[in-house]
C-alpha cells in the first residue's frame, strides 16, 4: 500500500521531470512537457533527452543522474519499456517518490509483456516508488496547476476526482468538464494498473479536501470481493460513480486486448455495486452528469419532486420520466396551490408539473420557485424552459432589423431575465439545501445562450433534457437512501 506521501508526490509534486523529452512536436515526450508548462505548473520542471537538447525553453540533461537531489517528486516517463528499470533506479537515487509511465509493451502485449510488467512492479516496490501505469495517458491535478498528459485537454478546477483504466475516458470526462464548466480536482489514467489501481486512487480522493466525488472507469476486476469491500468502505464518505467496460462478451474481449484485463460477470458486478452504494452509469455522459450533480447540488432528503416549466410538453415528458423512476411526482398541497395562485393567472396548470402557461412576469419564476422549494413536502425541483427568451433575442440580433425598432432594449431584457432565472435557481437551492436541476436542450444546442451560460457561471450543470435531470436526481436519491439505511 502506498502512503499519503506517495500520492501527494503524484498529485502535488514539488518538482517534475519528463523523462524522454523530445524536440519533435508530434512526440509524446514533447507534448507532455508542453502540457506541463502550458497548464501553469509552478513547481520545478526538468527534462531528460539523449542529446541534452533545449526543449520549449527547458535545458534538458542526458540522464536522471544529472538532476538535483531531493527537489523532484514525480517522473513522467516517455521512454521505451526496455530502459525503464534503470530509469527507476536512477529516480530512486534522486528521492523521486512517484512515477507515471506512458510506456506500452507490458501486460497488454502478451506473455513477454506480463513478465516485464511483473519485474517493473517488483522493482518499484523495492525502491519505494508509486508506479502509475504503465500504458497510461497521464495525470491532472488542478490544485497544483498540473497537466502531465500525452494529450489534451486541461479542465477547469472543481471537485470531481477521475480515475480510469482508459486514457480515452479520462479525456472524455475532461472534455465534458470543459463543455459544462463543472470542474475537475484530480484525474489519472491507471493504464494497466500494474501496481496502483482505480480503488487506490479513489481511496486517496476520499481523503482529499479538493475532491467531493469520485468518477471512475474500469474494465477488469481481478479481485471482485476486494473491489466491493474497498468501494463499500469509501461510499459512506464520498459518492462514487462508475462506468464499466466489458459488460458484453465482445466488450470483454476488447478489454483484454486494451489493458490486459479480465472482465468480471456483469450481473454480479451490478448487484455488488448497488450494495456498496456505488452509482453505476451505462455511458460516459450519464456518468459525468451524475458526478457533476454530486459535486454541485445538495443531496435530496427524500424523493418528492416538483417540475416547474414554462411550456407544457417538456413537463409532460419529464413527468413520465419521474413516474418511471424511484422518484415521486407529488400532488401539490392545497396551501402551496393557494400560494402559487397569488403569482400566476387562473390558466396555470394547478397541478404538478407547474406549467406557468405563459403567465410569467418579470419576477414570477424566482418567486414561484422559492415558494415551492421552501415547502416542507418538496425535496427537489426540476426546472424547465430556461433560455427561451434568449433564444428569441439571438434571432432578433441575427435579423436585419437589429438594433432598431426597440430590439436592442428587448434583447438585453430577455438575456438579463434568463441570467436572473439561472442565478435564482442556484441561490434558492443553496438557501433551502434542496437540489434544483435546470434542464434545457439549449445547454448543448446553443451553449452560448444567456440561460445555459448563466447556469455554468453558477458552477452548476445545465442538463440537456428533463429526462437527463431526472436520471441524475434519481441517482442522488439512491445514494442518500444508502447513507441513511
Amino acid at each position: 500500500m502506498m502512503s499519503q506521501e506517495h500520492f501527494d508526490a503524484l498529485f502535488n509534486p514539488r518538482g517534475i521531470v519528463v523523462a524522454g523529452a523530445s524536440t519533435h512536436p508530434g512526440k509524446f515526450g514533447f507534448v507532455s512537457l508542453h502540457n506541463v508548462l502550458a497548464s501553469g505548473y509552478e513547481g520545478e520542471v526538468h527534462a531528460t533527452n539523449r542529446d541534452a537538447s533545449e526543449v520549449l525553453g527547458i535545458q534538458t540533461v542526458a540522464t536522471i543522474d544529472e538532476l538535483p537531489e531531493g527537489r523532484i517528486d514525480l517522473v513522467f516517463v516517455c521512454t521505451p519499456a526496455s530502459t525503464n528499470l534503470d530509469l527507476l533506479r536512477a529516480c530512486a537515487r534522486k528521492g523521486i517518490k512517484a512515477a507515471f509511465l506512458t510506456s506500452a509493451g507490458y501486460a497488454e502485449a502478451g506473455d513477454e509483456g506480463v513478465a516485464a510488467q511483473t519485474e517493473l512492479v517488483a522493482l518499484a516496490d523495492e525502491l519505494d516508488i508509486l508506479l502509475a501505469g504503465p500504458n497510461g495517458q497521464g495525470v491532472v491535478s488542478t490544485p497544483a496547476k498540473l497537466c502531465a498528459q500525452i494529450v489534451a485537454p486541461y479542465p477547469p478546477a472543481g471537485e470531481i476526482g477521475v480515475a480510469s483504466q482508459s486514457g480515452n475516458f479520462v479525456s472524455s470526462f475532461l472534455n465534458w468538464s470543459r463543455q459544462t464548466g463543472v470542474g475537475i480536482s484530480r484525474a489519472v489514467s491507471a493504464g494497466n494498473a500494474a501496481s496502483v489501481n482505480v480503488p487506490d486512487f479513489l481511496e486517496y480522493y476520499s481523503t482529499d479536501a479538493a475532491t467531493k466525488v469520485g468518477l471512475a472507469y474500469v474494465e477488469g476486476i481481478q479481485d471482485g470481493r476486494g473491489f466491493y469491500e474497498r468501494m463499500r468502505a469509501i461510499t459512506p464518505d464520498m459518492p462514487i460513480v462508475v462506468v464499466k467496460g466489458g459488460a458484453t462478451a465482445g466488450g470483454a474481449r476488447a478489454a483484454a486486448s486494451h489493458t490486459g484485463s479480465l472482465a468480471s460477470d456483469d450481473r454480479v458486478f451490478d448487484g455488488a455495486m448497488r450494495q456498496a452504494g456505488v452509482v453505476r452509469s451505462l455511458n460516459v455522459e450519464a456518468a459525468f452528469e451524475a458526478a457533476a450533480s454530486f459535486a454541485t447540488q445538495p443531496l435530496p432528503k427524500g424523493n418528492r419532486v416538483v417540475v416547474v416549466t414554462t411550456a407544457g410538453g417538456w413537463g409532460v415528458v419529464t413527468a413520465d420520466a419521474i413516474h418511471s423512476s424511484e422518484l415521486e411526482l407529488i400532488t401539490l398541497p392545497e396551501d402551496l396551490l393557494a400560494e402559487i395562485d397569488t403569482k400566476l393567472p387562473p390558466r396555470w396548470s394547478r397541478n404538478n408539473p407547474v406549467d406557468m402557461a405563459g403567465g410569467e412576469t418579470r419576477d414570477t419564476i424566482p418567486e414561484v420557485m422559492e415558494m415551492i422549494a421552501k415547502h416542507e413536502s418538496v425535496d427537489a425541483i426540476v426546472y424547465l424552459g430556461l433560455g427561451i427568451q434568449s433564444n428569441q433575442a439571438r434571432m432578433m440580433k441575427e435579423g436585419a432589423f437589429y438594433p432598431d425598432h426597440g430590439l436592442e432594449r428587448i434583447v438585453e431584457y430577455h438575456e438579463r431575465q434568463d441570467q436572473r432565472f439561472a442565478s435564482a435557481a442556484a441561490e434558492i437551492s443553496a438557501a433551502t439545501g434542496k437540489p434544483i436541476l435546470t434542464a434545457t436542450e439549449l445547454g448543448t444546442a446553443d451553449p452560448d445562450n444567456a440561460g445555459p451560460a448563466a447556469v455554468r457561471a453558477t458552477g452548476r450543470l445545465c442538463y440537456g433534457s428533463g429526462n437527463r435531470a431526472v436520471t441524475a436526481l434519481e441517482q442522488m436519491w439512491r445514494y442518500q437512501r444508502f447513507l441513511t439505511s
